[in-house]
């Protein structure tokens, strides 16, 4: 029998430190645990490195600034050196940027890029021009911005860089509010009425400072990169913005924009242009500067110009080839394809029939007026709907039974209206054209959203009705209210305003407050919401449709509610577009007001046009612009109606 104190107890040395005691019992637990590792079958093994994995990717989602950083990746995926610019740990006020020097020497080398006013961004017009298109930013320049950007240029997108009198925020409840039928009459308090022209005015002059501090005498602002990108090579921002300032009254910058078109304009160069695009904003835009100014350098531009656009009717159907090079004097198709798109080829005769009447010479008149001939009389119409494409070889339309009035066709149905009015009432197949297109709109494409019963503009693709509208078509509004204004059934400008309060909740339904590119429409009972967004659509482009049409509506009814719908879309531009720098920059998301994702890119057609007809919404002067004196292209470049021969 052993003793107590053996039977008890467990005597238990230790070996000093560094011994070999403590190693090789170390060495014992390892060995033990791999053998019984190598025990486990295959399946058991996989099994918990599995839920290793697993908690491993829990834990760092859990981890607040490694999901911040992850969603930055992910929302910045085409401009991923700007993440951490665009989400600074700085407060929200700030600085100036150092003054950049005097803009950049007109006679600089101009290179080219692509944008188009009404087609879909993703599309292949709008992203590649082969032989003269450069998308890319100035090398030398890109890299000094990228060190600037660094230091200075942070962005705010909680309202940081808005004007003191603009930073006051409309809450949802207080939007409500004032989208109730007791209040729609009413004007806003928020600001007075004298205040919001001026308030676009300085919006027009921080747009214009970012132009002429990075991008003087070049096409488009590339506003966070402090840079500029080239289209055709020939200022369209500053071409497009002439009239714009002229009716803002912003005499100073007028005269320094007039100062590069008469010493540096020049169209000898050896480009490609695209027909329509050069015809809306470069020709239009000269033409309507004229005949505000009466400044004849303006016309010699625009005749110089539109003779240099004429090789592109010299196709085997009369129906204009969609590129023109205005140094060769050669027109040709896309690379793609030997079609031109309806809108591009029915929305160039404003331009080309007012050129006639200023210089006499019959060729540009007769060139627009075949294309729309041919169109009239053209099978393939849907109760006077057009498809969207139409071949320059054959003059048949291309791609039938799908039938839209976004992009690719919009325009087609301005433009019969529009010359209708600008040729004082006279050419009546115009109009009845117009007229018929209109009843095909409400027999094939009209329908109401649920929950609300919002009415809507849809598309049909051979036979099936889609829910899809492009914000693109909130230019009808605008135009329905045009013709009814003229004479044209009265029930066309009831729908004018049904369509106009949809437009208006594309902005409204949205975080930001701003209307993504393309929506879809609930149509289904129990929809707990109107508007749905695909992720590839929620980028806004600075667009004028929208404020386009407010105008539109009220100059024909005086319901302040509409200046009141355009002055929350200002601020909204200014909370989540504006550059400190200078500039607005279009956005990628629209549902996400914390990070809305820039695209560093300024369209022309937002000084052309969006500041344009707000500017005209907030002023109460039916004299500036008057409608009855004046028809607007598409690109809001206003030309003379023409007096009565009766």
């Amino acid at each position: 029998m052993h003793p107590p104190s053996q039977k008890d107890y467990v005597s238990i040395s230790f070996a000093e430190k560094g011994g070999g005691g403590y190693n090789n019992s170390k060495q014992w637990r390892r060995q033990s645990c791999w053998r019984k590792w190598k025990q486990l079958s295959r399946l058991q093994r996989s099994l918990i490195l599995f839920f290793l994995v697993l908690l491993f990717i829990c834990g760092i989602a859990s981890y607040p600034s490694v999901t911040e950083h992850l969603r930055g990746l992910a929302d910045g995926e085409q401009h991923t050196e700007r993440n951490s610019i665009l989400r600074p740990v700085v407060p929200h006020v700030l600085p100036e940027p150092v003054k950049q020097g005097p803009p950049p020497l007109p006679e600089q080398t101009s290179q080219r890029k692509l944008s188009n006013k009404r087609g879909p961004p993703f599309l292949p017009n709008r992203l590649q021009r082969k032989g003269n298109t450069s998308d890319t930013v100035v090398e030398a320049k890109a890299a000094d911005s990228r060190k600037e950007v660094n230091e200075v240029g942070v962005i705010s997108w909680h309202g940081a860089v808005i004007d003191t009198e603009q930073a006051t925020e409309v809450n949802k409840d207080e939007q409500n509010k004032a989208a109730s039928p007791a209040n729609q009459n009413a004007k806003s308090t928020n600001e007075s009425e004298a205040n919001r022209p001026e308030a676009v005015r300085e919006a027009f002059r921080h747009a214009w400072k970012g132009y002429k501090d990075f991008a003087w005498g070049h096409d488009e602002l590339r506003p966070l990169s402090k840079s500029y990108s080239e289209w055709f090579g020939l200022g369209l921002t500053l071409i497009d913005a002439l009239d714009t300032m002229w009716i803002l009254g912003l005499k100073e910058e007028f005269e320094e924009a007039k100062a590069w078109v008469s010493t540096e304009l020049t169209f000898s160069k050896n480009v490609d242009v695209n027909l329509f695009e050069s015809t809306i904003r470069i020709l239009g835009g000269l033409l309507s500067t004229y005949h505000l100014t009466g400044d004849t350098m303006f016309l010699e531009k625009a005749n110089d110009i539109g003779s240099r656009l004429m090789p592109a009717f010299n196709t085997p159907s009369k129906i204009p080839y969609s590129d023109v090079n205005i140094g060769k004097g050669t027109a040709h198709p896309p690379r793609w394809t030997s079609d031109s798109t309806v809108a591009e080829v029915t929305s160039i005769q404003l331009e080309f029939r007012e050129l006639t009447r200023l210089t006499q010479e019959p060729q540009y008149q007769a060139a627009v007026a075949e294309v729309m001939r041919q169109v009239h009389k053209l099978d393939g119409k849907l109760d006077g709907l057009v498809p969207m494409f139409i071949n320059t070889n054959s003059g048949l339309f291309t791609h039938q039974g799908i039938y839209t009035l976004g992009a690719r066709a919009d325009s087609y149905y301005e433009y019969l209206l529009k010359q209708w009015i600008q040729g004082g009432k006279t050419e009546n197949q115009l109009m009845e054209d117009y007229l018929e297109a209109m009843e095909g709109v409400k027999r094939n494409m009209l329908q109401k959203s649920s929950p609300n019963g919002l009415t809507f503009v849809g598309e049909v693709s051979h036979g099936q009705f889609s829910p899809k509208m492009d914000h693109l078509v909130c230019f009808l509004p605008g135009t329905l209210a045009l013709g009814a204004h003229n004479g044209l059934p009265a029930d066309h400008m009831d729908l004018a305003k049904q369509l106009m309060e949809t437009c208006y909740q594309m902005y409204v339904q949205m975080e930001t407050g701003l209307s993504p590119e393309i929506v879809h429409f609930n149509m289904h009972e129990g929809s707990t919401r109107d508007i749905e967004v695909k992720l590839a659509d929620r980028h806004n482009l600075l667009r004028p449709e929208t404020v386009e049409s407010l105008f539109y509506l009220y100059r024909f009814t005086g319901d302040h509610k509409y200046q009141d719908w355009g002055w929350e879309i200002l601020q909204n531009f200014n909370k989540y577009t504006k550059i400190s720098s200078g500039g607005y920059t279009s956005i990628n998301n629209v549902r996400d007001p914390d990070y809305p994702s820039p695209r560093d890119k300024m369209e022309s057609f937002f000084l052309g046009e969006t500041l344009k007809y707000l500017y005209l919404l907030f002023s109460d002067d039916p004299n500036l612009i008057s409608l009855d004196q004046y028809v607007f292209n598409t690109e809001a470049h206003p030309l003379p109606i023409w007096p009565s021969t009766a």
